[in-house]
């Protein structure tokens, strides 16, 4: 890979071993582009979030063995412009890297799709539930139902989003509020889903 960098033009400022070095190189050098494996140890979301929010200029790129839908979503949360599987033709991760920095998104194509395919599904139960008398989600709340959905506990939910269990206590009472019934298994059926 790094070859691959100097190869198309880029200059490999600094290599990490798990994600507190990549947080620390990254502010000590401040590099146009932050390539992070997905599974680095201490977590690769979680360096893209703090590189992310100190560094908002800098490009973030998901380097990844996985295709799971749940770490490309994730990883786009938290500020990552790119998410590539390390199968890719190292002759065009320069490629891609460039794209990125001029404010392209990469990304394989089956994630496209898999993209494509949760922003109508969302979009369409967004519209489901708008029409329902008074109900109005927060984007946050909207968050917390789909892991609900995708059957996370409290405390996975709670790890998932970089918040406290009590945060995600909160924002299912308000949900059931909002749904007006009584349980997750009740709200998660008055969605249809």
């Amino acid at each position: 890979m790094r070859r691959a960098l100097e190869r198309g033009g880029f200059v490999v400022c600094a290599e990490a071993g798990d994600a507190e070095e990549a947080v620390a190189a990254a502010l000590q050098e401040r590099p146009d582009v932050c390539l992070l494996d997905i599974r680095m140890p201490g977590g690769g979301i979680s360096a893209a979030e703090s590189i992310s929010q100190a560094l908002p200029d800098c490009a973030i790129v998901m380097l990844t063995v996985s295709r799971s839908d749940a770490d490309l979503f994730e990883a786009l949360r938290v500020g990552a412009s790119g998410y590539l599987l390390k199968d890719i033709d190292p002759e065009r991760l320069p490629l891609a890297l460039r794209g990125v920095m001029n404010g392209e998104a990469a990304l394989p194509r089956h994630l496209v799709s898999l993209l494509i395919d949760e922003f109508r599904q969302r979009s369409h139960r967004r519209l489901r539930l708008v029409r329902r008398d008074g109900v109005d989600l927060t984007s946050r709340e909207w968050e917390v139902l789909e892991l609900m959905r995708l059957g996370l506990t409290t405390a996975e939910i709670a790890e998932r989003l970089f918040v406290a269990p009590v945060t995600v206590r909160t924002h299912v009472a308000a949900i059931l509020r909002k749904l007006r019934v009584s349980s997750r298994r009740e709200a998660l059926r008055a969605l249809d889903w």
